[in-house]
């Protein structure tokens, strides 16, 4: 919302921004700064940033806080990372500090700090179209790229890419089609074959360690991955599934297969095992990453019982496990 629009008086515009409104915008709909002044100074309004205030008084709502900060912004100002992530359903928790994305000729801290806001400045910025009683805020794709390219880690980079897919907040595609729209990105080339694992349904940082550090480097046969089955009257999700073989490797992260979820796990073994002789293996994080090769051969070696031909793998390099006795 631009300060002073004329399509909105002074109860909407303050309505619609949570009770936040910018000393332009007040001074702007004909609110005197000597009137902000007696207001602040009775304690009706309070300070919430440089030149933003809430018009009331009392603790102020999680709105009410992302609104100051995208008013102290200034304009071309959108809620970005971790914030953007938070109000598109992509986060599970607030961010601890306020991201902002501005235009890059904008520098908002030129006129004074922004406490507990962090502000990118970008070349880049294509706001979600949204009403004006909606916070500003990345497109989600450009909210997904963003977090990747800053991930600390490329596991925690893929994580954010499988969690907005799995959620089905966008897709690989729309994904790449926005990759593709940014002239300079951190990790374009890693994040290319991020989005064609995430269309071939690799739904975690885990189940991608597995594709790539246990079956793909050892030379196992590839999985189907996301199968849907109906082995009983509901429908359930196989990891990865070796169909011709009748084997289903599960990986068991912590946060998609909590300890409370054991039973429900096992209750689906035992309807795969009843319906057709399909065998499931189940691994975690240390087994795919340190414990990688002899993942890989106990999966050859079920296989092996199961029909598949060759006789050995192939070592994933110099210290691989494979083969040794």
């Amino acid at each position: 919302m631009e300060d002073g629009n004329p399509r909105y008086g002074w109860p909407e515009l303050i309505g619609y921004q949570s009770g936040v409104a910018g000393r332009q915008q007040a001074v702007r709909k004909g609110i005197s700064a000597e009137a902000i002044k007696r207001r602040f100074r009775s304690g009706k309004w309070q300070r919430m940033q440089r030149g933003v205030y809430a018009t009331f008084s009392g603790e102020p709502p999680r709105d009410a806080v992302l609104w100051a900060a995208v008013r102290r912004a200034g304009p071309g100002a959108v809620l970005s990372h971790q914030t953007a992530a938070e109000i598109q359903g992509l986060a599970d928790r607030p961010s601890a500090q306020i991201h902002v994305t501005v235009p890059v000729e904008r520098n908002p801290a030129r006129y004074g700090k922004l406490p507990g806001v962090v502000v990118h400045r970008s070349r880049w910025v294509a706001p979600d179209p949204q009403p004006d009683w909606r916070l500003p805020r990345t497109r989600i794709d450009d909210t997904v790229l963003d977090l990747a390219a800053a991930a600390r880690t490329l596991d925690d980079a893929y994580d954010w890419i499988s969690r907005a897919t799995g959620r089905q907040l966008t897709t690989a595609e729309s994904l790449r089609e926005a990759l593709a729209a940014r002239k300079k990105i951190r990790r374009r080339a890693w994040l290319d074959g991020a989005l064609d694992d995430a269309a071939e349904g690799i739904n975690s940082a885990l189940e991608r360690r597995y594709v790539h550090g246990v079956e793909r480097a050892h030379g196992l046969p590839a999985a189907r991955r996301q199968v849907r089955r109906r082995p009983g009257t509901k429908s359930i999700y196989l990891d990865n599934y070796y169909e011709k073989y009748r084997l289903c490797v599960e990986l068991d992260g912590q946060a998609s297969h909590p300890p409370e979820r054991r039973w429900h796990d096992s209750r689906r073994d035992n309807a795969n095992l009843a319906a057709d002789d399909t065998r499931t293996l189940r691994y975690g994080w240390a087994d795919v990453t340190t414990g990688r090769c002899g993942c890989a051969s106990q999966i050859a070696a079920v296989l092996g019982r199961r029909g598949w031909a060759q006789a050995t793998l192939r070592r994933c390099g110099p210290g691989c496990a494979v083969g040794r006795p």
